[in-house]
């Protein structure tokens, strides 16, 4: 298995940023690793949809888990091994929201593509979780 987790603190409300990981279609507004994504579906597990990073091939994925106000789980699977990405929102300190990202690939593959995939889904992390952040505060 390879795994990562990123976090940023901020003084947005749980429920605002909840409503901007909920609303798929605009995911592309504040996440710049996203060129287009097609939703096939509400914001429920079972719901697929394809993401095109910019220059490269669509991803298809599902959502796999909701905790609604809390943490969202979407999966891609490509048989030999599976991507899963944990979005969750916790309280922090001094009444802030701590928002994290935690990736786990795992798999019969997974001990080989992990170490080469993995850094390559993360890297941008950072970025996105403080655009989504600064939307959210704005």
């Amino acid at each position: 298995m390879w795994e990562y987790e990123y976090s940023v603190e901020t003084t947005a409300a749980p429920e605002v940023l909840w409503r901007h990981w909920s609303d798929m279609a605009a995911w592309p507004q504040w996440n710049d690793g996203i060129e287009t994504i097609d939703v096939e579906g509400p914001f429920e597990v079972g719901t697929a949809f394809t993401m095109t990073p910019p220059g490269e091939e669509p991803i298809r994925m599902r959502l796999v888990e909701i905790k609604p106000g809390e943490s969202f789980t979407d999966e891609m699977d490509a048989g030999a091994f599976a991507v899963r990405t944990e979005h969750r929102l916790e309280p922090a300190a001094g009444g802030l929201t701590r928002i994290v990202y935690r990736t786990e690939i795992t798999g019969e593959a997974a001990g080989h593509i992990g170490p080469q995939l993995g850094p390559q889904i993360t890297a941008d992390f950072p970025e996105v979780l403080t655009a989504l952040a600064n939307r959210a505060e704005g």
